[in-house]
Parts: structure tokens; sequence; C-alpha cells
């Protein structure tokens, strides 16, 4: 139901979504570095920028520059994989995350489609696989957690990540600079500042003639790549605890999280449309002869068992046997007994009801049993059925074989119940 207070404000008006929030976030981590000559935050920033936005280097020697630093001690590129975190939501609100293809998506999509496809996931997957959509990884922030501030929050005790992230730079900085800038790691610090810092004035200063710069690139990148080792064992040293494995695991969070929505994004189309489709596939079996026909054109041997088996398993289902719990199966054994009249023999006594209800009995062979004394009957049923005959009274033999056959109409009912359940549950 759509609410009208409010509509006739924003009728006329675009909600203008944007990774604001996720920028005002990676500002505050950035503003830890005081840009005092020692932290190196805000430097590695720049060296992105500067390479990326530089317009007379090549693709190939951007890419060459950008990867040498970024394997240069990975988890202390601070700026790098933040910045390819606005990267990514870019690409998700202005909907070019998803790739144009002639087929499937022919026309840019947009971020209101990207939603409503997520949205699309939310249903389909229960439906057609019979578990919520994160068991998947097709949760909402499965797709959209970095816009979502998946960063900034957690539904455990534990500290958001970029809480963590902002603790660790943040101890860095102080114990950098605890001691007026002399320590150890303060100069490591200072030195990443310093290459960075050179790297980019360096980049600034070409134009579009300059040539035969390519081993004073392949040099200033290769010093700021050395000072990052060098500060990771500084880091190493001056700080308690295990702050490298620390940092290492937020970048891999971030890496993993940023890969997932990207893998769920790119190929959202092709997903809900195999959702969708089979559905309709399920949908059309329900017809007896296309059932038949879509069993025989179908190569894929699970399809061909589930048409072939469909009218088996549609026979399984019946309403009365729907349970919540297996708790509840009891209850409803005893409620379908009672509507088929069961146990319709009670008293072992009355042996000619009880012979009765052993004739009706499938696993009985009854041939012949009409030439036979109703106490005969009872020894045959029993000696059919397993149960002990020898020594035994007609009185005790009629009471075995009640029992069996009481328990056999429970069994059955209990076997018809477990055929419902199997044909109702997706698998």
């Amino acid at each position: 139901m759509t609410i009208n207070k409010g509509l006739r404000s924003i009728a006329e008006s675009e909600p203008n979504f944007s990774n604001q929030a996720l920028e005002n976030a990676i500002n505050d981590i950035k503003a830890i570095d005081r840009d005092d000559g020692y932290l190196f935050i805000k430097s590695q920033f720049d060296v992105d920028t500067a390479i990326r936005d530089n317009t007379v280097l090549t693709t190939s020697q951007k890419n060459d520059a950008l990867e040498t630093l970024y394997h240069a001690e990975p988890h202390l590129q601070i700026g790098r994989y933040l910045t390819d975190i606005i990267r990514h939501t870019n690409t998700i609100i202005d909907g070019s995350i998803i790739p144009l293809d002639d087929a499937t998506n022919p026309t840019a999509s947009t971020f209101l489609e990207i939603l409503q496809n997520v949205q699309t996931i939310q249903g389909l997957v229960p439906e057609v696989l019979g578990v919520p959509s994160s068991n998947k990884k097709r949760s909402v922030n499965d797709h959209l957690g970095t816009l979502n501030n998946i960063f900034l929050e957690t539904t455990d005790s534990s500290a958001p990540l970029f809480t963590r992230l902002t603790r660790m730079m943040t101890l860095i900085r102080d114990t950098a600079t605890a001691g007026g800038g002399s320590s150890a790691l303060a100069i490591g610090t200072a030195a990443v500042r310093f290459s960075n810092t050179q790297l980019v004035t360096f980049l600034s200063t070409l134009s579009d003639d300059s040539t035969d710069f390519q081993t004073s690139l392949d040099n200033a990148v290769s010093q700021a790549a050395g000072n990052y080792s060098s500060l990771n064992t500084r880091i190493s040293d001056a700080l308690a605890g295990d702050p490298i494995s620390e940092l290492q695991a937020i970048r891999e969070e971030i890496n993993v999280q940023v890969a997932l929505e990207n893998s769920n994004l790119t190929n959202i189309l092709s997903y809900v449309d195999t959702l969708s489709n089979n559905i309709a596939y399920t949908s059309l079996a329900e017809d007896s002869v296309m059932r038949q026909l879509m069993a025989r054109v179908s190569q894929n041997s699970n399809w061909q068992t589930y048409f072939n088996d469909y009218e088996t398993n549609e026979a399984n289902l019946n309403p009365i046997y729907i349970t919540d719990t297996d708790s509840d199966k009891s209850a409803v054994i005893d409620q379908v007994l009672a509507s088929r009249g069961l146990p319709d023999v009670i008293d072992a006594t009355d042996l000619e009801a009880v012979a009765n209800k052993a004739k009706r009995d499938s696993r009985i062979d009854t041939a012949n049993f009409d030439r036979l004394s109703v106490e005969r009957q009872i020894t045959k049923s029993c000696e059919q059925l397993g149960i002990v005959t020898a020594n035994r009274t007609t009185s005790a033999l009629a009471q075995s074989l009640l029992n069996n056959l009481n328990q056999h109409d429970r069994d059955t009912i209990a076997s018809q119940l477990d055929l419902n359940e199997s044909s109702d549950t997706i698998s």
C-alpha cells in the first residue's frame, strides 16, 4: 500500500541517491591524518588520484604503477582500497556496474532497476530454493552492503569495520607523534608520506610532450613501495599485539564484501531470469501434456526427474499432513486415524472382528481363508506377520495380532505424512 502522506511533496523530485554517507565515513578516516608531515593516509589518496587522472600516462603505465604500490604491503594501502569502495559504489548508483549486453541489457541499467531486482531476489530465492536469500549470499547487504553502512554498523557486539580501522590508524598516529616525531615509527610514516608526495609532484610535471620519463616514474614508484615495506616492519615493532594481522583482516573483509557485491550485481539480470524461468517451468508442469513434453526435450537429469516424478509427488500432497514441527506429527496421525474411523477394532477378545481386520491388511495373503476357522485365520495371519505362535493361546495371539494391525495403520499414515513432507519440501 502506498503511503499518501508526503507524496505530493516528492512527486516532482528525485530521491538523489548517493554514496555520501560512505564518503563522509571515509573522510573521517582520512582526517585522522593531521597533515603534519608524518602520517601517510592523505598522501595515499593523493597518489591514487594523481595516477588515475594523469593524462600523459598510458593505461598500462597507470596499471603498473598502481599495482606496484598496491602489492607493497597491500594492508597499508588505506587510500587505495577505500577509494576503490567509493568507485565501486558510484557504479552501483549510476547503474554502470551491470555490463551492457545487446541480449540481456541493451540499455544502461539504473539504480532503481538494481533495487527492484535485489528486492525480487529476496522473494524468489525462498520460493525456488527453499532457504532465506542470505543462505545463498543474496541478501540485500550481499548486493548493496557498502551503501547500507555495512562497514559502519554491526548486528552484534563486535566493533564495526571502519571503527576498527579508525582505532588502528589513530593508534599509529598517536604512537608515531608521541615522541615529537622522532621515533622509528614517525620516521617510517614520514618516509611514506614524503615518497608519495614526491610521486604526486613528479606526475604533475608531466606534459603531453614529455618523453623518456619511464625510468624516473619507475624509480619514484619503487621508492614509495620500498618505504611501505619499511613502515610495515616499524609498525610491528612499535605497536603491541598483532597490528599487521588486524590491518590485513580489515582489508580482506572489505575486499571480500566488494567482490561479493560486484559478482552478485554484474550477473543479477541473468540470476533473476533463471529463478523466474524456473518458476514458470514448474507452473507449466501442472499441465500433464506440457509436463511430458518438457521431460522429453530436457537434457538436464534433475529436471527430467522433476517432470517424471511430478504426478507421484503431487499425489502424495495432502493439506491434512502439513505440520510445523516434528512434535506435531503424532497429533496429526491421531487426527487422521480418527477421521478414518481407526482403530476400528479395539477389543481383542472379539476374535471375528480381529480376523476380519486382518483380512483387510495388504500384508496378509488371505487365499483360502474362508475355509479356515476364525482361530486358524488368526494363527495364519500371525505367522505371515512374523508373530510368534508357538505355545500361545488364541487370545494371546489375537491381542498381538490386533496390536500389530493397529500399529500398521498408524505407520501407514506416518509414511503418508513423510511422503507429503518430502513432496512439499524444496530439494
